[in-house]
This record gives structure tokens, sequence and C-alpha cells, in this order.
């Protein structure tokens, strides 16, 4: 890097001091040593690998995504939603980083333990509620004076879009998220120790001129149980299973119970577009198989077997003669 490059002076002056004994070359290899070590926060445990951010963050942008077709339709307007960041920190952290009155989704995720938290900005929040309600999308800044009726609308709106949310994650684990709560003070959130771990997905949000943020909160103890599948082995490992005797022996019977057309080819014939457009009823059409030939049968349009037609209680029928020859008997 560039402020690690010394100039030609600093060299001739380390050069020096070495030479003249001021300074030792173990002293500055102690020096350098001592400037790798890297204090470390026990508050700021970093449970979360990096190969499990960044599945996180690929289910989140695939979130984010869907929550923009989402609220597109929902709100009839221009809606532009991207993950800029995904980050662990203790609980306590990010409850002090969002806003005093904001607007808060509390939800469960069965059958994963605990909750997740939904944060949205109140420039969002309020610019969504006024386009519901036939507005423009104008946002205002009294989020903690919600009536019971913008309450219920707001509501509404983010229990439909947690279908999102399912189908987001349905890699990794079906879950069913369910609003417990809606909060406008996040004092009172007291889900988790404070020093527990949370990893925060942020995803900037753009409703019409209105910018603001959605923060998803989840506690590290609530992905506990399914860790595992946000490694990339999980990701990336097949999805295939062997069929049990039961699905062979149901596939066997729904195949032998699969209607196919037999066709019975009596021969070709090449005429004119004319002759076509001026066929009346009565007119002979002049085929180029010989009457003592056997005929070809079609199974699904694919030549099969050679037969010879007759007749069966008075009824036409064909007699299977011998399979056509490069035909894959077992198509």
């Amino acid at each position: 890097m560039a402020g690690d490059v010394l100039s030609q002076s600093e060299i001739d002056a380390l050069l020096s001091a070495i030479s003249t004994g001021e300074m030792s070359a173990d002293e500055i290899k102690k020096e350098e040593e001592t400037k790798k070590i890297k204090n470390y926060d026990f508050k700021r445990a970093l449970r979360f690998s990096k190969d499990q951010i960044r599945s996180l963050t690929r289910i989140h942008e695939n979130f984010a995504r869907l929550l923009t077709t989402f609220f597109s339709a929902q709100l009839r307007t221009y809606v532009q939603i991207t993950v800029v960041s995904v980050d662990q920190i203790p609980f306590e952290e990010f409850v002090r980083s969002i806003p005093k009155m904001t607007l808060i989704n509390i939800f469960e995720v069965p059958p994963l333990d605990g909750n997740i938290l939904m944060e949205i900005n109140p420039n969002i929040a309020y610019s969504m509620l006024d386009r519901l309600m036939g507005g423009k999308g104008s946002s205002y800044s009294n989020v903690d004076n919600l009536t019971e009726i913008e309450q219920k609308i707001m509501t509404n709106l983010f229990e439909r879009s947690f279908d999102n949310l399912r189908e987001a994650w349905q890699n990794v684990a079906e879950i069913d998220p369910m609003l417990v709560e809606l909060e406008v003070n996040p004092q009172f959130l007291q889900m988790i120790s404070p020093n527990e771990t949370v990893v925060v997905i942020s995803l900037n949000t753009i409703i019409g001129e209105n910018t603001g943020m959605i923060n998803i909160c989840i506690p590290h103890v609530v992905l506990e149980p399914i860790i595992r599948n946000l490694s990339v082995q999980y990701w990336m490992q097949s999805n295939t299973k062997e069929a049990t005797p039961e699905q062979t022996k149901m596939l066997e019977n729904r195949v032998k119970q699969a209607q196919i057309d037999l066709v019975a080819e009596l021969g070709t014939s090449d005429i004119t577009i004319e002759d076509f457009l001026y066929m009346n009823i009565g007119d002979v059409i002049q085929l180029d198989q010989n009457i003592n030939d056997p005929l070809t049968l079609r199974v699904g349009n694919i030549p099969k077997f050679t037969v010879q037609p007759g007749k069966l209680n008075k009824k036409m029928a064909i007699q299977i003669i011998e399979p056509v020859k490069g035909g894959d008997e077992d198509e």
C-alpha cells in the first residue's frame, strides 16, 4: 500500500540508526510483530463465519428482489430495494442504532425458536401508509401517533410481504413467518440479552421520492438449529434423493396407465396444393405403398414395428411382424 512505502530519506535514517547501534534489527522485527496484534472485543463475538454471512447475503438479495416486486404492485409506485450491508453486532448495539420512534415488526419464524425484527424507517413507513390510503406517498414524522386503523393497514401489508421471506428462505429452511407485534419504540425490545450476537441485514429502500432503510435483525440463537445449512457445501450439494420402492412402484403404474397414439400408416403420397384445394368426396389418392408390403406402425410418431393389416371380430386390426430395423426397443 502507498502508506507503507518509505521515502529514500527514511530508508537512509533507518540504515544509519542500525549502523550506529541506536536501533537493532531485532528491535525492528519486534516492533513489526507488535503491529500485527489486534484488539479483540469479547462483547462483539463473531459467531457467524464469512461463508455464512455470504449465504445470508444471497438469501436477502433474493428477498429484496421479491420485496421490490411486491411493494411495487401494492403501492403502485416506483420501488427499489437493495441489500447494502450484512453485519454481525451485539443486540444492544443494534437497538441503539435505530431511531427512537420507528416502525418495528416483531415476528416468529416457526419451526425455529425466537423472534426476528424488521425495522422500517419512519420516512419509508409513512410513505407506504400514504400510498395505501390514496395519497402521493408523502412522508411524515409522527410514527408515535399511529391510530388503530393505521396500525391495521400496516400490519396487513407486512403480513402479506412475509410470503416473499418464506420463498427467499425455502432452499435453506421451511419457515412460516407470523407477525407477533407492531412496536414503535425500541426501548421496549427485550427479546434477547443485550450481548447476544445478531446479524443485521440493511436494505436501502426507495419509494417514489423518499429514501430510507429497512433493517432485518436475526439473532444467532434463532439460526443456530439450521446454521450448517448456510454453508457453501449445503448450497452446492445435490438435493436429489433416491426413490423409495413405493415411489418406484407408483411411477411404474403411472407409466403403464399412460396413453400413447398408435398409427398404422397405409402409405404416403405427394400432391400439389392445387389438387388438395379442389379435392371432393369420392376422389381417389394413389399411395406409394405396395399392397403386398407390410405397413409401418408409428408409436408417438416414431416408426417402431412393421405390421400386417387385417380384421378381427369384424373390426379392422393389425398384426405385429417385427420391430423396425434401427429402432430402439427400450424407447
